[in-house]
């Protein structure tokens, strides 16, 4: 792993529009995020999800002279004993998932075993037949009370139960984790394999696990998977802890699915991709533009696809809206032989389409409250902790952007322009920033 010598710093990119600075000064290790600098800690003796992706798990855990927190349950003025789950963020195309841990993603209730009973991540019990949890180990297990694939219902219905029904026969406890063993994932995954040798719980089992070879492996992987009508797939980094909370350590990915896509502007980058292309702005066939922030080389960033190419592009599902969620770069289509000219005049004859589009969708778009003719757009943006909003619309000439932690009502700015379609230009242009930096569309 890489690592800071006495004196140097390195700038990381996160959740925050400018990036996050790590240094080390006479071995004492710092980030500049939020979590970092708000804990009550001595500073010699703090960490962080940076410092540990930059520094390694290992290197954090021999510099602070202790295990680095793991989970356990935690107290909540509702539920006592709300367990603190490792839970997943989605795969955006943009890790190179090569040797991480593969399994399929069950779709049924997770359950933390803390020794003598099930808990769901709200923290209820699941009242689970003494005969079913016999032979379970009297430590904490992490797993999903699954029944098969395309099941989730009839799991559901079962686990809710308060009768001890012998509907719990057709359920198993799938086991994936030992959340307080202090170690690398690959010896939790050892050290519950031997557990569960040793224990034979007759209604619990491991989860398997293969180790990812690259996307060619990854997509072969989840068209098996979804062809059995299983979810998709969790990919687990190798060497990483058990911490508490949204976890890039902890990857779901589902099905993929590829399209076309017209070139009809370049964003600038920033932060790192400072003086080249940060997402390009690409519009449908059915004229719906987005932007696509991932899946690029430093060279095609350098000399990125031209305004009028043909792109291909992957992404994972469609919003509600229609928009492809986390789209990533795959191609320039060379092998579609079209003129420059009649490339500019498709782009110019789609963007005339696309405005049409929005003004005719003005009246059914507008906000609750807003009035007739703003066109209004909301983005959200999660990640660890980091879980914020930001809108934008425009009226007439005007341009407003809302913006703010979520749940908040945030802040807003207007900004005036010369005319109407200066305005929804630089509204289009935040938009495609914003998506480039992770934002999805609400």
């Amino acid at each position: 792993m890489a690592d800071l010598r006495d004196g140097e710093s390195v700038e990381i990119q996160g959740s925050a529009r400018t990036p996050y600075v790590l240094k080390n000064v006479g071995g004492v290790y710092s980030c500049t995020c939020p979590a970092w600098r708000n804990q009550s800690a001595p500073i010699e003796r703090r960490t962080c999800k940076h410092l540990r992706a930059f520094r390694g798990e290992e290197a954090e855990q021999k510099r602070l002279g202790e295990a680095l927190p793991t989970a356990r349950p935690v107290k909540t003025e509702g539920h006592p004993d709300v367990p603190a789950l490792l839970l997943a963020q989605t795969w955006q195309n943009d890790v190179n998932l090569a040797g991480w841990w593969m399994s399929e993603k069950l779709d049924g209730c997770r359950a933390w075993w803390d020794g003598r009973r099930f808990l769901s991540r709200q923290g209820k019990e699941f009242l689970a037949p003494e005969w079913f949890t016999e032979g379970l180990p009297e430590v904490p297990l992490d797993g999903e009370l699954w029944v098969a694939r395309r099941a989730f219902q009839r799991a559901v219905s079962i686990v809710r139960r308060r009768d001890g029904s012998e509907a719990w026969r057709e359920v198993r406890y799938v086991v994936f984790d030992m959340p307080l063993v202090q170690a690398p994932f690959e010896e939790r995954l050892q050290a519950l394999a031997d557990c569960l040798a040793t224990h034979r719980p007759a209604f619990a089992a491991l989860h398997p696990h293969q180790r990812c070879r690259g996307v060619t492996h990854l997509r072969e992987e989840l068209v098996r998977v979804t062809a059995l009508g299983g979810e998709g797939l969790m990919l687990r980094q190798p060497g990483s802890r058990y911490e508490a909370g949204r976890s890039s350590t902890l990857l779901k990915v589902k099905q993929f699915h590829d399209d076309d896509a017209l070139v009809v502007d370049h964003v600038a980058g920033a932060g790192r991709h400072q003086g080249r292309m940060g997402a390009l702005v690409v519009e449908t066939a059915d004229g719906r533009r987005f932007s696509i922030g991932t899946g690029f080389s430093d060279a095609e960033r350098n000399h990125p696809p031209p305004i009028g190419s043909v792109v291909t592009y992957r992404y994972q599902e469609l919003s509600d809206r229609g928009i492809p969620r986390f789209p990533s770069f795959v191609r320039v289509r060379t092998d579609l032989p079209q003129p420059r000219a009649e490339l500019d005049a498709a782009s110019d004859q789609a963007a005339q389409a696309s405005r049409r589009t929005r003004r005719e969708a003005v009246g059914s778009r507008a906000a609750p409250g807003t009035k007739p003719g703003r066109f209004k757009r909301r983005f959200e943006f999660v990640e660890g902790r980091s879980a914020k909003f930001w809108e934008v619309w425009v009226e007439g000439n005007s341009m407003t952007v809302r913006f703010g932690r979520l749940g908040s009502d945030g802040q807003s700015r207007t900004k005036v322009f010369a005319d109407a379609s200066a305005a929804q230009r630089e509204a289009e242009r935040l938009i495609a920033e914003k998506t480039g930096k992770g934002y999805v569309e609400a």
